[in-house]
This record gives C-alpha cells, structure tokens and sequence, in this order.
C-alpha cells in the first residue's frame, strides 16, 4: 500500500525511528500507526540484545540529590560512544536511573553481585521460617526459591520496578534505551548515601549508657 508523509512523520514523531524503517513499519502494518509503533519497538528490542554483548566504555557519572539533600546518589552509566553519551535521551536516563536507586535502595546492580554468603544466610532464614509454619519438607525448597527470587527483585537494581512506571523494570528500561539509542548501555555501579544512615544506632547505644551511668 501507498504510505503517505504525513504517516511517516507521525511514526518518527511518536518513535524517533529513522525515516526507511518507518516507512517500513506502516507497509507492514497496512498504514496502522500504532501497530506500527509495536513493529518499531519489537524490531528494536530484538536488535537491542543483539548490542548487549558489546564493550560499553563511554558514558556519564551522575549525581542525583533527593530534595531536601537527606539522600544522594553517585551513579555510573555506560554506553558505547562519546555521541550518546552527550546526549539528552542518554542524560535522562541516567538521571531516571539515579532517581529511582534514591527511591528504591538497591543494593546490588544485579543478581550475579549478590555474594554467595548472602543467598546461603538468607536460603536458612526462609527455610527456618517454612520448618516453623509447618510447612511439608516437599515443598520447602519451592518456597525458599519463590523467595529468593523475591528478594533478587526486591534488591537487584536491574530487577526492581521502575520507580516511575511500575509496569516495567530497570532491565526493560536498559533494552528499550539501547533499541532508542542503537547502543549496548550498562550500569556499571552506584553508591547512595542517606544522613545519618548507620549511626542511628551508636546515639541510641550513647544515649542508653549516659542513662545507665545518671541512673
């Protein structure tokens, strides 16, 4: 079927796609816009896996301070050139990316960093948990899987829902990135601060032997 430019500029407008690929998603879609939007998106995030395997050494590190300045986040985000680096699409991003580790406190990139003392320590407190509910030993190590899962996707940055759209996550949010940007992006770490966070306890302790010694 014909494709009108009207059509073309449409699509790139809604997907940033270049101008052959858009008019090749609306002769696949018989000039439907939004399914030429899922053509588009699906094409590119099958491309995107094919980038994940590339070396990612340019990039931005950024800051992102919560208002009021109690948390603030030290985030480094790879991509491939120094052009993507440079520009807005990337930038917000990584200030996205920032945002939501301020929000949500991972405390690992991904699964992989999670050390095997941790898993082990935590596999014997669900089981524990299981034996005293009186769960059947059959279906013990299932629960202790489903919550180990659980607790990857509750403390793996790439595993959390996005704070800003609960309907992805930051792994999805990385392949659409790459699929928008045509490059492998990764995060490589981050550290977040948070005032006062590890001493709560010490003043506590402080406060209780000032006591103990007035007393």
């Amino acid at each position: 079927m014909s494709v009108s430019a009207a059509q073309v500029r449409d699509l790139r407008d809604k997907t940033g796609a270049g101008i052959m690929d858009c008019k090749k998603a609306l002769a696949e879609t018989n000039g439907d816009v939004d399914k030429a939007v899922d053509f588009l998106r699906e094409k590119g995030l099958a491309s995107a896996k094919k980038k994940a395997g590339r070396i990612a050494a340019d990039g931005l590190v950024s800051s992102y301070i919560h208002a009021g300045g109690k948390v603030g986040v030290l985030v480094e985000v790879n991509c491939e050139t120094d052009f993507v680096a440079k520009t807005d699409d990337f930038s917000d991003l990584v200030s996205d990316i920032g945002l939501h580790i301020a929000a949500m406190n991972p405390q690992y990139v991904r699964r992989e960093e999670v050390p095997a003392d941790v898993i082990e320590s935590e596999s014997n407190i669900f089981r524990n948990q299981a034996l005293e509910s009186g769960k059947p030993e059959q279906v013990i190590d299932k629960i202790i899987q489903g919550k180990i899962e659980k607790f990857y996707k509750e403390n793996c940055l790439l595993e959390q829902p996005f704070v800003k759209d609960s309907d992805t996550n930051i792994e999805k949010l990385l392949t659409e990135a790459i699929a928008k940007m045509g490059e492998n992006i990764t995060v490589r770490r981050f550290s977040r601060y948070k005032v006062g966070e590890g001493i709560e306890k010490k003043s506590e302790d402080f406060a209780a032997e000032v006591a103990a010694m007035q007393g």
